[in-house]
């Protein structure tokens, strides 16, 4: 049976949506079937990898709001074993048209419940926001990644995530978990990104990610080629940090089991 994991943090620019990709690509390397699901509106996910989202007829939207079955939106990307549901700025309005919906907070759990038996591992790309799209990656998810940007206000807004999980825990999600804190855009040559590392770690421990995300010029290239980091320049730095990541994600969920 398949894990659901999400990948949240209501600040922007992070570094998320990039982990996204670059995991839900590595994994896949590394023999594991995945899927990734974009619910970001900005669909950034679904254009990194390249998807051309104007020809879609189908998007999680449609499977969302109209019920359209999931297999209809699923696509394949360049990667063996990677397929993506990508996203639309339709989504934007997903969220007024859910509110008056039978357990709102339940319908991506619902939509993606069925799909884990068919992946080792289902990503989901939150957008930065902590609206009801966001709410329902977490009550569909077994765990949740937290990138953290290595700079100064890096901790700022996590408290308000923390306690988003810890409700949602606690009322429609027993079995969330924080699967681990990440941190991103990481150059240990500044004295504030070390300080970060050191104050994230002191807060969260263990529950910090051994790997970290250099800065990385490739990295930040390969989106607007359509391309995870492992096609674009595996050879790179980025590269080889988020296959260090894949390789701890799998680790560490076999420690969990």
């Amino acid at each position: 049976m398949g894990k659901i994991i999400s990948l949240a943090n209501q600040k922007g620019g992070v570094g998320k949506t990039t982990t996204s990709i670059n995991l839900a690509a590595s994994l896949a390397t590394l023999g594991k079937k995945v899927l990734l699901v974009d619910a970001d509106p900005q669909a950034n996910a679904s254009s990194g990898l390249g998807i051309d989202i104007r020809k879609l007829k189908y998007t999680i939207y449609e499977c969302l709001i109209d019920g359209v079955p999931t297999q209809q939106a699923i696509v394949p990307t360049e990667i063996e074993n990677l397929y993506v549901m990508p996203s639309h700025i339709d989504l934007v309005g997903a969220e007024i048209e859910m509110l008056n919906l039978p357990d709102r907070e339940k319908v991506m759990r619902d939509m993606l419940s069925p799909l884990k038996s068919n992946y080792d591992y289902i990503l989901i790309d939150c957008s930065p926001s902590l609206g009801l799209i966001t709410v329902n990656a977490l009550t569909a998810s077994d765990s949740v990644i937290i990138p953290v940007q290595s700079e100064y206000f890096a901790l700022e807004g996590i408290g308000k995530l923390l306690n988003t999980i810890k409700i949602i825990k606690s009322k429609l999600n027993p079995g969330l978990n924080i699967a681990g804190f990440l941190l991103t855009m990481y150059d240990n040559r500044l004295r504030s990104a070390n300080q970060v590392y050191e104050e994230v770690k002191k807060h969260f421990g263990n529950m910090v990610f051994d790997t970290s995300i250099a800065r990385n010029v490739r990295l930040s290239e390969a989106p607007s080629h359509g391309k995870p980091i492992i096609l674009y320049d595996a050879e790179s730095k980025g590269a080889a940090n988020y296959m260090d990541l894949a390789k701890e994600v799998i680790a560490r969920e076999a420690n969990n089991q």
